[in-house]
């Protein structure tokens, strides 16, 4: 990685946990002026600066207000990266459903997984946040959905995600539905726990999720 390249990815990190919106549009303007990956500024520029946040929250350093304003300046540089992205097709229509399980209303690593998700060619369904298992089931029954990538940074709202696996059996559906998950508290073992897959950041999950469709 050139010189230039770590400097910048460190400055949008570094931008972003500083709270500071109008050094992230301008480094993000930078880092395209140097014809550099969007992707990868995305994800381990802004992104990674957003982890270092949520670090700081749960360490109590940072509170709602300063997440929520770090979280605004990582917007600021995702609207000057993403409209430079490649779009990467693939061969068929695949569709994904996401959302935040019901409980949890914290929604910047799902709307980083669904960016990544669209760059890849997915067409994504997006619940938002707070979404009760059985909607989840529904809604990708509804449109024919490949997968369900399911989010939250909550330990107490977990259970949900298990919920999700077992209405899919309930049905039979869950061959022909595979269930994504991630976030804070989630790890691999918890996944293979419930029959789920694992994926621990943005980048991860796109690939993941190709891996999935391209088994079936």
């Amino acid at each position: 990685m050139s010189d230039i390249k770590s400097k910048l990815l460190l400055d949008l990190a570094d931008s972003v946990v500083n709270m500071d919106e109008e050094q992230t549009v301008e480094l993000a303007k930078n880092y395209i002026a140097h014809n550099l990956d969007p992707y990868e500024g995305i994800n381990q520029g802004l992104a990674l600066g957003m982890d270092r946040a949520g670090t700081l929250y749960e360490e109590e350093e940072y509170f709602i207000p300063e997440l929520l304003m770090c979280s605004d300046a990582m917007y600021a540089g995702l609207d000057v990266l993403r409209p430079h992205l490649k779009q990467d097709n693939l061969e068929d229509n695949h569709k994904i459903v996401i959302g935040v399980v019901q409980g949890d209303t914290h929604d910047i690593g799902k709307n980083l997984v669904k960016i990544m998700l669209e760059t890849t060619g997915f067409e994504v369904i997006d619940l938002g946040r707070d979404v009760p298992p059985l909607d989840f089931v529904n809604t990708a029954k509804e449109i024919k959905a490949d997968i369900i990538a399911l989010s939250t940074l909550m330990t107490t709202t977990m259970e949900g995600m298990q919920e999700v696996i077992r209405l899919l059996e309930g049905e039979n559906l869950q061959n022909q539905i595979k269930v994504m998950i991630g976030g804070g508290p989630i790890s691999k073992g918890f996944a293979d726990k419930i029959g789920a897959y694992y994926a621990g950041d943005a980048s991860k999950a796109a690939v993941l999720a190709q891996s999935l469709v391209k088994e079936v």
